[in-house]
């Protein structure tokens, strides 16, 4: 007989956790015999103080690849598309930097995130032709690392190259697939994939956490562009969530029976896996739109999402045929998440989730061999060794550091697991210890480092050297940041954002950029703010700007 869940003690369990982390709301939902049980504790917005209910709807983040893969896959079950076919077949005029890339990468590459493209789209708009405008801009876009050498998490383009392929099979847009292909045939009224679509009265609002005594703020995005749809625009609830986990449990069946995909899909979807280099953080393999973990030698299926201060989690456990979902209007954080699952699990008496591994103090390693830089556009890490300890030091977007009240440079130590892992802790009560992979060694030097499952290839070159400072009198404020923040991710390879201020009332901007030359910051910006302001160039070397004599 299955072990029942005492409901009762989990939702009191759950106000406390809320209260502890400042989360202003969740929405709990357990699959468990069969039946779905679901509720939710705390308040939709911090502002209008409405208590969160079963039918609140959540931004369910990156979770939204999953119900992509499982479209896509009702394509494959279809004879329609094939997992192994170039991505040319379907899209004639596909085509990156590389042109062996651009031959050879395949919808499984996509599916599993080790197609190694650089997010490199663009702003692709908000149009209804968004996808076939990112396949567009991608022409130029490098390789992070060779097509199939490694896990790399591509947060929007992967599964936007997806969405683009099903539009040209079905003739019809992606959103319009999904609704037709899942939410429909499932019965899933609450599941949508634009905000639009979503009733407000019944939509969480995101929130903000930058500290524990500040408690939880309204933030001011309030969701992902439309380019990030097929990877991260799905909208739902804890129910609507779990239905989908029933397809996994059931061979492809929804819980109305109705047929999804057929239960040799089903096996595809899950035993197609490749491994992540960093296997504690989430799994250490990464299947057909699902992360695969192993808890005490149990095989669960997951997957999770972050949506601009919202936050999804999605476990499904074959063996216990269980699953459950999270959604939450604030976050993520994993502590939270881990403590409310476990408590349920237990409650289930299924397996829980195992705790991340402690350092080994005894292990000697050359440090030597991870000391160096690690960058894709946009991100730059460097790992250091100092008094035999080492160190990962990286620097937030300033935009970002602003937003969230942080400091924009942060310091971390390292702490050995062991050859290729470290747990890095952190003293910040706001931040969850974190693994790390450092990996793939190459005359003595590791070649990549795996963090939050996004890869960063070791610095082939030296990175830029001139600092750039770019006044602007900005006549259009909100179109200035907002395409500055995508050009962020851009950045030219080697160049670094050290400084982004504006003027109490919005009209002047000054943003300092350390690159190669003056010209190459002044494309950069001029193809991004050009139409948002009337910027002036300087070299920014401040013993120049003072009149001090260099050495």
């Amino acid at each position: 007989m299955a072990q029942a869940l005492d409901v009762t003690s989990i939702r009191a369990r759950v106000a406390e956790l809320l209260a502890e982390y400042r989360i202003p709301s969740a929405a709990i939902g357990v699959l468990h015999g069969g039946e779905i049980t679901d509720f939710a504790v705390g308040v939709k917005s911090i502002i209008t103080r409405d208590p969160a209910t079963s039918g609140t709807i959540y931004q369910c983040g990156s979770v939204s690849k999953t119900w992509t893969a499982l479209a896509f896959m009702q394509l494959v079950d279809e004879g329609k598309v094939a997992l192994d076919e170039p991505v040319r077949t379907y899209l004639p005029d596909f085509r990156v930097a590389d042109p062996d890339v651009s031959a050879r990468v395949t919808p499984r590459h996509l599916l599993n995130h080790t197609h190694g493209i650089e997010e490199d789209y663009g702003d692709p708009g908000e149009d209804d032709d968004v996808y076939e405008r990112m396949v567009r801009n991608i022409a130029g876009a490098r390789q992070v690392h060779p097509l199939g050498h490694t896990h790399g998490y591509s947060a929007a383009l992967g599964y936007a190259i997806l969405a683009r392929v099903m539009e040209v099979i079905d003739g019809k847009r992606w959103d319009d697939i999904m609704k037709d292909r899942l939410f429909d045939p499932m019965g899933l009224t609450s599941t949508s994939s634009r905000r639009e679509h979503v009733h407000q009265d019944r939509a969480a609002t995101g929130h903000l956490v930058r500290s524990l005594e500040e408690g939880a703020v309204l933030s001011p995005l309030g969701h992902l562009p439309r380019s990030f749809g097929p990877g991260g625009n799905v909208s739902t609830t804890a129910s609507d969530l779990l239905t989908m986990a029933y397809v996994f449990l059931n061979e492809g069946k929804a819980p109305n029976g109705t047929g999804i995909v057929s239960p040799g899909i089903i096996r595809e979807m899950t035993e197609s896996r490749v491994p992540i280099p960093d296997p504690y953080m989430f799994g250490p393999e990464w299947a057909l739109g699902l992360i695969v973990c192993d808890w005490y030698g149990q095989t669960v299926y997951a997957h999770d999402g972050s949506a601009v201060s919202q936050s999804a989690r999605l476990r499904i456990l074959p063996e216990s045929n269980i699953a459950v979902s999270m959604l939450a209007n604030a976050g993520p954080r994993d502590g939270f998440y881990r403590r409310v699952f476990n408590e349920i699990l237990a409650d289930l008496g299924a397996a829980t989730i195992p705790d991340l591994p402690e350092p080994d103090p005894t292990l000697a390693l050359d440090l030597s061999r991870y000391e160096g830089s690690y960058e894709r556009p946009g991100t730059r890490y460097e790992v250091v060794a100092e008094d035999g300890r080492l160190h990962l030091r990286f620097s937030l977007n300033p935009m970002e550091a602003q937003l969230l009240d942080r400091p924009e440079q942060l310091d971390h130590e390292l702490l050995q697991i062991s050859e290729t892992h470290f747990l890095m802790p952190s003293d910040d009560p706001l931040e969850d210890p974190q693994t790390v992979a450092i990996y793939d060694f190459e005359n003595g030097a590791a070649q990549y480092l795996h963090t939050n499952c996004r890869v960063n290839p070791r610095a082939r070159e030296e990175g830029g050297t001139v600092p750039v400072m770019a006044v602007s009198t900005v006549s259009d404020s909100n179109g200035f940041w907002d395409s500055l923040k995508k050009a962020y991710g851009r950045l030219p390879q080697g160049a670094r954002w050290t400084l982004a201020v504006s003027s109490t009332d919005g009209t002047k901007a000054v943003n300092v950029i350390v690159h190669d030359s003056i010209d190459d910051v002044r494309n950069f910006l001029e193809e991004h703010t050009g139409a948002f302001a009337t910027t002036d160039y300087f070299e920014a070397d401040a013993a120049n700007a003072v009149g001090l004599p260099t050495r």
